[in-house]
């Protein structure tokens, strides 16, 4: 059995829709389509996501500590 997880971090997005609940991108490369919920305390901004733009996700487990 492959790590997905693993395989998530190691993709890039497009971002195709947004709202302040909620971030959808699709994989580059699989195509793969992810929903991303926000934070009812902290929004998603468009301005932020605008649609098209290539983001990264990052592994919050490897995130260094403060």
């Amino acid at each position: 059995m492959e790590d997905t997880r693993m395989e998530i971090f190691d993709e890039q997005y497009r971002v195709v829709a947004v709202d302040s609940r909620h971030l959808v991108i699709r994989g580059v490369r699989t195509g793969e389509v992810l929903v991303i919920n926000a934070d009812p305390a902290v929004p998603i901004e468009q301005a932020d996501y605008p649609l098209g733009k290539l983001i990264a996700l990052s592994d919050p487990s490897t995130a260094a500590a403060n």
